[in-house]
């Protein structure tokens, strides 16, 4: 093959990025090779092609000479001196892989005179062609979820959404082959490869393979969701290990990940090895690389107050002994998260019913087995929204995760259950992903749920099998007690108040009994311990309302807040004269300091650019082992930078950091910054680079 068709082929097929030195395209569009030859064929001589892919040519496909149904393989030829021109067609249900390419001269009676078979080329799944399956027809689209590297993932609690910056890095040196070598090592190609390759045509059979392939399952996973089952993860390939309480010290914290390249990588070169450590977005964007990669337009979606349903009940059942601290359920445990990750893959769903293309829900976190296989999805957004829960794949769990309600009881010591508060409403609220029309949130919630409280709503769950109550007698009327939490946006490292309010809108005073209790957790909504505890006796006149205040200090709080920086507030009330009692529940983050990142000048490809970066301690307290991240598709592979001493209480610390710009574009530069008591802080900048062009005309100095 010559440079001029190399470059043609990939400009034309969108892969440039990828690769400028091998010919990568995609299916249902021609591409051309080059065939050096000596002259013309020789009268009634031809020339054969045939195809391999897998390891062992396990696929064979010999390429027709005519264009047939659309659905083979066909090639045309053109001679002209002593080259020969190629145009190759691929079906646009072609399967994915890498192919090697065989051209046979043959004589009139059908022997082989002369062979070349030194070829070879990558396909790819293709958006842009009409009659493939995973077609999408908006370029804008188009864009963001196949060409952009750079992405936005949505944490924190549903009232206060906070955005983290991610490197896709799809387009990074090497990272198509391991994409195709994480499908090599799923267990369906180790089990049959041949099978395997032939099923690859299929996005739905492909993306189904991602979803189970970027975690590899622990005990520790599995005691969390509650499945009382023993995983042996040697005979797991996966490419990261979950993990969801410290210590790290064996691998690499998951909040210190600031994009899918160093992990990937680190799996290939450590021989498929599972990454120490991931969680539920790091598996997301990992799969949202590797999906991209290989064709499949997808988008990471993030789902606040996340419901994890262990026994299909379609609600949220969560059991408090009576100083309101959370009891463990025999045979699992429901749950739910501040937010949980997963992605969404365009596709046309052939095996399903119509009124199923669209988005698909994919969820790489290992919850529960479809299958026999910790994996979700691909399972229609449009399913979820309309309660088709018969429709594969998952469906019932995706429903679950966005549509459950959230129940509390209190387990008394004569082993009874009084239920207390019952949330129809939480779950499921400001389903998040990333606008393609800049660094903003697109709220997606209403592709998954009517409007709560419609009627349309309430058909669907009907349709869903869910129980619904038109007039629940726990909220249609309010009692003549109300209880609400009130807080400010406190800053890790500082002392803050938090208000519990009650209200009586009563005619006559109440006295009650308010207990206000303080807890670290994570987002997962494990307990890592009490910050504060408060009983007292309150009396709250009629038509008035009664402030009390909990305050909860730096150091009530640093020796057991989790790496997610979020503190649980309970407020418990109980009054003589009322039925039930009351119980309200909030989470409030804690926000973190920036890093700051400067870049002067103007960046050019392959010319060396010096960023500043800064970092001021926030806390009152010093930090020890301090260290910077750096990474940016197309910038600088993962570097890390470590600080030498302490960083004292308002101390800043500042590095300047050297790279070379290896592609233009408008770029992202990401930093972390990790300590001993400080984790997590993030910072990114804009960087454009660009190619520097040769001045072709001569100075000129003066003019006459």
């Amino acid at each position: 093959m010559c440079s001029n068709s190399l470059f043609f082929n990939n400009s034309a097929h969108h892969t440039r990025e990828i690769d400028g030195k091998r010919l990568i395209v995609h299916r249902g569009q021609p591409f051309s090779i080059t065939v050096q030859s000596n002259g013309s064929l020789p009268p009634k001589h031809h020339l054969d092609l045939v195809l391999h892919l897998g390891k062992r040519d396990e696929v064979e496909i010999k390429v027709q000479k005519e264009r047939g149904d659309g659905d083979k393989w066909w090639f045309n030829q053109q001679g002209a001196q002593d080259e020969m021109l190629l145009t190759l067609h691929s079906p646009a249900d072609a399967i994915i892989g890498r192919y090697s390419l065989a051209v046979l001269l043959m004589s009139p009676d059908g022997r082989i005179l002369e062979k070349k078979d030194k070829m070879s080329f990558h396909l790819l799944y293709n958006p842009w062609c009409k009659d493939d399956v995973v077609y999408l027809p908006d370029e804008t689209q188009l864009q963001e979820y196949i060409m952009n590297e750079e992405g936005i993932i949505y944490m924190g609690t549903w009232e206060y959404i906070k955005s983290t910056h991610w490197n896709y890095g799809q387009f990074e040196d090497y990272v198509m082959d391991i994409c195709f070598e994480v499908l090599n090592n799923s267990n369906d190609a180790l089990r049959n490869s041949q099978m395997d390759i032939e099923q690859r045509f299929d996005p739905v059979y492909v993306s189904r393979i991602i979803a189970a392939m970027p975690m590899n399952a622990t005990v520790e996973i599995l005691s969390l969701i509650g499945e009382l089952l023993q995983v042996n993860s040697n005979d797991d390939r996966g490419v990261l290990t979950g993990r969801w309480t410290e210590p790290y010290s064996d691998g690499v914290a998951p909040y210190q990940w600031t994009g899918s390249v160093p992990i990937l990588r680190q799996w290939s070169k450590a021989g498929v090895r599972a990454v120490k450590y991931g969680q539920c977005w790091v598996f997301a964007a990992v799969a949202c690389t590797v999906l991209r990669c290989l064709g499949i337009p997808t988008r990471l979606i993030t789902n606040f107050s996340s419901a994890h349903d262990v026994d299909g009940n379609l609600s949220i059942d969560f059991l408090l002994d009576e100083s309101l601290q959370p009891l463990e359920s025999r045979g699992g445990r429901d749950s739910s998260w501040n937010f949980h990750c997963w992605v969404e893959s365009w596709m046309r769903r052939d095996d399903l019913p119509k009124g199923n293309d669209g988005w698909q829900v994919l969820d790489p976190t290992p919850q529960e087995l479809s299958n026999g296989v910790f994996r979700c999805g691909p399972c229609p957004v449009t399913a979820i929204k309309e309660g088709n829960l018969g429709v594969k794949y998952d469906a019932p769990f995706v429903f679950a995760e966005v549509n459950a309600d959230i129940i509390h009881w209190i387990v008394q010591r004569n082993g009874q259950r009084r239920k207390i508060r019952v949330d129809h409403a939480t779950v499921g609220r400001n389903i998040s992903t990333k606008s393609v029309y800049g660094d903003f949130r697109d709220d997606v919630t209403l592709h998954y749920k009517y409007p709560e409280g419609s009627k349309k709503e309430r058909e669907v769950y009907e349709k869903a099998g869910r129980r619904v109550t038109d007039v629940p007698s726990e909220s249609s009327e309010p009692g003549r007690l109300q209880l609400s939490i009130k807080h400010a946006k406190p800053v890790f490292g500082t002392d803050f108040d938090v208000i519990i309010e009650v209200k009586n809108e009563g005619d006559q005073d109440a006295h009650v009994q308010l207990t206000m209790l303080a807890m670290a957790v994570t987002y997962s909504s494990l307990h890592r311990g009490n910050c504060q505890r408060q009983t007292t006796t309150v009396m709250v006149p009629a038509h008035k309302a009664q402030q009390e205040v909990l305050r909860l200090r730096y150091d009530d709080y640093a020796q057991c807040v989790s790496d997610d920086h979020l503190i649980r507030v309970k407020a418990f009330v109980e009054a003589p004269g009322e039925n039930e009692p009351l119980l309200t529940v909030t989470d409030i983050p804690l926000s973190r300091p920036e890093v700051f990142i400067q870049v002067p000048g103007k960046a050019f490809v392959c010319e060396q650019v010096k960023a500043s970066i800064s970092f001021t301690n926030p806390l009152p307290v010093p930090l020890k082992g301090g260290v910077f991240t750096l990474e940016g598709a197309g910038l600088l592979s993962s570097t890390k930078i470590h600080v030498s001493g302490d960083i004292s209480p308002g101390q800043t610390v500042s590095i300047v950091v050297s790279f070379s710009p290896m592609r233009t574009g408008v770029r992202k530069l990401l930093v972390d910054f990790d300590s001993d008591r400080l984790k997590d802080v993030k910072g990114v900048t804009t960087v454009v680079v660009r190619k520097k062009y040769r001045n072709i005309f001569p100075e000129i100095t003066e003019c006459y």
